[in-house]
C-alpha cells in the first residue's frame, strides 16, 4: 500500500492538497489501486508459489506459507479485479484506462516480463509512473513531464537496488529463485544504479529550477528541497551497500528512521514552499 502514495503526487504538486473534494477523490483512487495491486500480488504469488517456498523471506508470504489457502486466493481473483476496474470506471474514463493499463502491465510482468533482463525493472518503474498519472487524471489536472521522468528514475533506482539485494542474499541459489538474475551481475547492477542515481538528482534539480516550474508555483524556492533528495539517495545507497538491505523498498522507507525523517522533512519543506502563499 505504501507504493500507492505516488497517487498523491498529482494532488500535492497541483497545489490542491487542501481542496477537500479533490482529496477525497484521490483517497478513493488510492484505495482502488491498493485493492488492484493486491490482486496483482495474488497473481504473482500464485505463479511463483514453488520458487517462493524456497526463498528465505518470501516463503513466509501467506500463499507460499499456506496461511492463505489456494482456493480462497483464486476465488478472490474472480471478483477483486472486476470490482476495482468497475469502481475506476465510475470515477472517470481516463482513470479507468490508466488502472486497466496498470493491471495489464503488472499481469504481463507476473507471467513473462520479469524473465526479461532490463525489461523487468522497466515494467516495475512503469507501475509507479502509472500511479502518478492516475493521481493526476482522477482530479483532472496536468502533471509535469519532469515529475514523470523523476518518478521513472527513482522507481528504477529502487527496482535495481532490489535486484542487487536478491543477487547478494540468494548467491548461488539466485537463478533458481528468479531466472532473470542469471543475466545480472553485481557490477552490471551497480553501473545501472549509478546512472539512475545521478540522473534522478540532476533531473529533480532541473525540475525545481525549470521556467515551467517557477511559473507554475510562482517561486524559485523549490530548489531548497534538493538536499533532502540528495540525502535520501545517499542514505538508501548506504543501506544497500553497507547494511545489505533493499530487498523490500516499501518497508525500508518506513522502518529506517533517518530515511523516514528525511521524507517527512522533504514533505514539510515542499508543503511550505508550495502552499505558503495559499494558507
Amino acid at each position: 500500500w505504501t507504493k500507492n502514495f505516488c497517487i498523491f503526487a498529482g494532488l500535492l504538486f497541483s497545489q490542491n492538497l487542501f481542496v477537500f473534494p479533490m482529496l477525497i477523490e484521490t483517497v478513493f483512487a488510492a484505495a482502488i489501486f491498493c485493492l488492484l495491486s493486491g490482486s496483482v500480488y495474488i497473481i504473482n504469488d500464485l505463479v511463483d508459489i514453488d520458487r517462493d517456498k524456497q526463498h528465505p523471506l518470501k516463503r513466509l508470504r501467506p500463499i507460499a506459507s499456506g496461511e492463505l489457502q489456494l482456493p480462497i486466493a483464486k476465488a478472490v481473483l474472480l471478483f477483486l479485479p472486476p470490482i476495482c476496474l468497475g469502481a475506476a470506471w465510475l470515477v472517470n474514463f481516463e482513470f479507468f484506462i490508466v488502472a486497466a493499463v496498470y493491471f495489464l502491465v503488472q499481469v504481463c510482468y507476473s507471467f513473462f516480463l520479469k524473465h526479461l533482463v532490463i525489461l523487468d525493472v522497466l515494467a516495475i518503474a512503469t507501475g509507479f509512473v502509472l500511479r502518478v498519472i492516475a493521481g493526476a487524471v482522477v482530479i483532472q489536472v496536468e502533471i509535469s513531464s519532469w515529475l514523470i521522468i523523476c518518478t521513472v528514475l527513482l522507481a528504477l533506482f529502487l527496482a535495481l537496488s532490489k535486484r542487487r539485494h536478491e543477487l547478494m542474499v540468494l548467491d548461488n541459489e539466485a537463478i533458481n529463485h528468479r531466472e532473470v538474475l542469471k543475466d545480472y551481475s553485481l557490477y552490471f547492477l551497480d553501473q545501472m544504479i549509478s546512472v539512475v542515481t545521478a540522473s534522478t538528482v540532476v533531473c529533480y534539480a532541473l525540475y525545481t529550477k525549470s521556467p515551467e516550474t517557477i511559473a507554475k508555483f510562482g517561486t524559485r524556492n523549490l530548489v531548497f528541497t534538493v538536499p533532502f533528495v540528495l540525502y535520501g539517495i545517499f542514505r538508501y545507497q548506504y543501506l544497500i551497500h553497507q547494511k545489505g538491505e533493499g530487498g523490500k523498498p516499501e518497508q525500508l522507507l518506513i522502518n529506517d528512521k533517518p530515511l523516514l525523517i528525511n521524507i517527512v522533512l522533504w514533505a514539510i519543506t515542499a508543503g511550505i514552499i508550495l502552499y505558503g502563499n495559499k494558507l
